[in-house]
């Protein structure tokens, strides 16, 4: 009879592996326990109802264990909207990136790329000081790249919902915080009704100015997002991209031009994407011959964080197939090469 090798000893060996994040939202990283504590103080609901009427916000949960659930994607961007709002200060970035930062020192991070998203922040807090918001989390990643020798560096959602103007402007200040630790912009949000082709104009900008291009693309919504996003916004990455599969040439176009996706398979299962565990086309995308890298997405929302993610991968393909993700991982992350041969070396040696 074969016998299973234990759970604990998988899971040491994956604790000693390097995690690069890719594909993490820092405001999805926001503790319970610190939504909680900023929403009482603010009076805020922890819901976000558009429109909704006082007594029906006055409903929202705020028992510990069930404040972060929801049922489908629309409840879970609603979700995502309310811990947004509850970030009102400079200072509160500061703790958000604090609580990340140990966070994921304590998960074996060893790089990471952070989605940030100061249009949201703006649409909730017309008046908030964007660049101080920046500049208060990178002082925390600072810090941290100092004492830890683990450096973090930001990426700016556009996000759709706004429409092009306001993703030109959001470019913009990406754009003047390159010193801040912004180094590209992205663009999550309404894949259905935002398609990529709206957002030409801002990407081009950003290019101009330097800064790389990631795309949210084939989750809602189907392969030709992915296509979309790879020839009207040329982006270096797809994030999510699992509806690739729906299309033979799309995954040839990810193929021949060696562009990874960021995959989430917690993520997705929770935003009802994909149905069960066992339903998520990641072992598909895997034989496809696709460049894939395995994250969290929002792991304080989803429950799972990126070391979980991992173990669940060598469960499903095995260790030689998540060594692989995290080499591709840090080949087609936007860090230096001089700390992508540090990281390689780190994988190499870590037993």
């Amino acid at each position: 009879m074969l016998e299973l090798e234990p759970q604990e000893s998988l899971a040491a060996r994956v604790a000693a592996l390097p995690k690069i994040h890719l594909h993490c939202h820092l405001e999805g990283t926001l503790r319970e326990s610190t939504f909680l504590e900023l929403t009482a103080r603010d009076g805020l609901p922890t819901r976000y109802r558009p429109g909704a009427a006082a007594e029906e916000e006055d409903r929202s949960p705020r028992e510990p264990g069930k404040v972060y659930a929801f049922a489908d994607f629309s409840e879970f961007l609603l979700l995502f909207a309310a811990v947004s709002r509850a970030l009102s200060r400079p200072e509160d970035y500061e703790r958000l990136a604090e609580e990340f930062a140990a966070d994921a020192l304590r998960r074996g991070v060893a790089y990471g790329e952070l989605f940030i998203s100061p249009s949201v922040w703006r649409f909730f807090h017309p008046n908030l000081d964007l660049q101080a918001c920046v500049a208060a989390i990178h002082g925390v990643f600072a810090r941290v790249e100092r004492s830890h020798g683990v450096a973090f560096r930001s990426i700016v959602d556009l996000t759709r919902n706004f429409g092009a103007a306001s993703a030109m402007e959001t470019a913009r200040f990406a754009a003047s915080a390159t010193e801040l630790g912004v180094i590209g912009i992205g663009l999550g949000g309404d894949e259905v009704r935002f398609p990529p082709e709206l957002f030409v104009d801002a990407f081009a900008f950003a290019r101009s100015e330097g800064l790389h291009a990631v795309v949210h693309a084939g989750e809602a919504s189907g392969a030709a997002s992915v296509r979309s996003a790879v020839e009207h916004l040329r982006a270096e990455r797809i994030g999510h991209g699992i509806r690739a599969l729906e299309e033979p040439s799309v995954l040839a176009l990810l193929r021949e031009r060696e562009i990874p996706i960021e995959v989430c398979p917690t993520s997705n299962r929770r935003t009802g994407v994909v149905g069960t565990a066992e339903e998520h086309p990641l072992p598909a995308l895997l034989a496809a011959g696709l460049r894939v890298v395995i994250d969290d997405d929002d792991p304080a929302l989803f429950g799972a964080h990126i070391d979980d993610e991992y173990v669940a991968l060598a469960r499903i393909a095995g260790e030689s197939a998540l060594r692989a993700c995290i080499a591709t991982a840090i080949d087609a992350s936007f860090a230096p090469i001089s700390l992508k041969r540090s990281l390689e070396e780190r994988l190499r040696s870590a037993e």
